[in-house]
């Protein structure tokens, strides 16, 4: 062992199970108000891969870490390579898996990532994505290996390397605006809420609240047994930028709704929006089956259309 790697005191000691990125960059921030912070960043992708890149890790100089940049296997490893870098004051690109010297450490995906590790100087960049993200906003953050230094940009499409900057992504966590007084609605916004979905329920004569909080980030959940109840959401989650607009009912009841819907003006592209009958498995015959088929659609939905 080098002399280097015997001065690091600090054990590595996970403290949370989050992955949720603005959670992350919070933890970054405070961390940072207390001392020294790196914050790991997945780079590459080498074969199969548990994690996103753009994935993090954060690292305290205490040895606390939360996040992940892969299914779980390397991120103390991480966590130590960034304690090493906080002790040199210097950044550090790391592999792991396939190409790397790690040869203890080998992913059960069989593939190999970088991580690149970053010691902050200042949270400006992160304050900005947490300010984004606050307005429901997508932000982007510019990693400059050479500079050594965040600078907040406009959001790509996706992350990845553009020249010779990692450019992460960041997007509000998904909304959930969900309509009916149904025990299929009671089912789907307590899952919707154990899943960390931000959940706003349409309640009667609280329309203009509802369509309102319909941006790009959002899926519209109408579970209502009759198609007046849910007209006056439905056109507004139609004239909307949501991502997925769902509604209860059989085919049958899908025809007439379209029928409305044609007799009212709206397209054939704006109808075909409508994923009827709701969710991605069905038909089901109970709540609790019918919450699981609508939010494994809208979780599908969104890793289509913001992969």
């Amino acid at each position: 062992m080098d002399q280097t790697r015997g001065s690091i005191a600090a054990v590595p000691v996970r403290v949370s199970a989050t992955d949720d990125p603005a959670e992350l960059l919070r933890f970054a921030m405070d961390a940072h108000a207390r001392g020294a912070v790196a914050l790991a960043t997945l780079v590459e992708i080498r074969g199969g891969a548990a994690r996103t890149l753009g994935s993090h890790v954060v690292v305290a100089a205490d040895g606390r870490f939360c996040g992940y940049v892969s299914g779980g296997c390397v991120e103390a490893a991480v966590a130590s390579e960034a304690l090493l870098a906080m002790a040199e004051g210097c950044d550090r690109t790391v592999k792991f898996g396939d190409g790397s010297s790690f040869f203890d450490i080998v992913l059960p995906c069989g593939g190999g990532i970088s991580v690149a590790i970053h010691v902050l100087r200042d949270v400006g960049a992160l304050r900005h994505v947490l300010d984004r993200l606050g307005q429901r906003q997508a932000a982007g953050l510019a990693y400059s290996p050479a500079q050594q230094r965040l600078e907040p940009i406009d959001p790509p499409p996706r992350a990845g390397w553009l020249q010779r900057d990692f450019v992460g992504v960041y997007r509000p966590r998904t909304r959930v605006v969900l309509s009916g007084q149904t025990i299929e609605a009671q089912a789907v916004a307590r899952l919707a809420e154990a899943s960390g979905y931000d959940v706003i329920i349409r309640r009667q004569g609280e329309e203009g609240r509802a369509a309102g909080a319909i941006d790009r980030f959002t899926a519209v959940v109408l579970l209502h047994h009759d198609l007046d109840a849910e007209a006056a959401i439905l056109e507004a989650a139609l004239a909307s930028p949501g991502f997925y607009i769902g509604a209860l009912g059989s085919s049958r009841t899908h025809r007439r709704r379209v029928e409305r819907l044609t007799a009212l003006a709206f397209g054939q592209d704006e109808i075909d929006r409508i994923k009827a009958p709701i969710g991605i498995f069905g038909p089901t015959r109970d709540a609790t089956s019918l919450a699981l088929s609508v939010l494994a659609d809208v979780a599908a939905a969104r890793l289509v259309a913001y992969a």
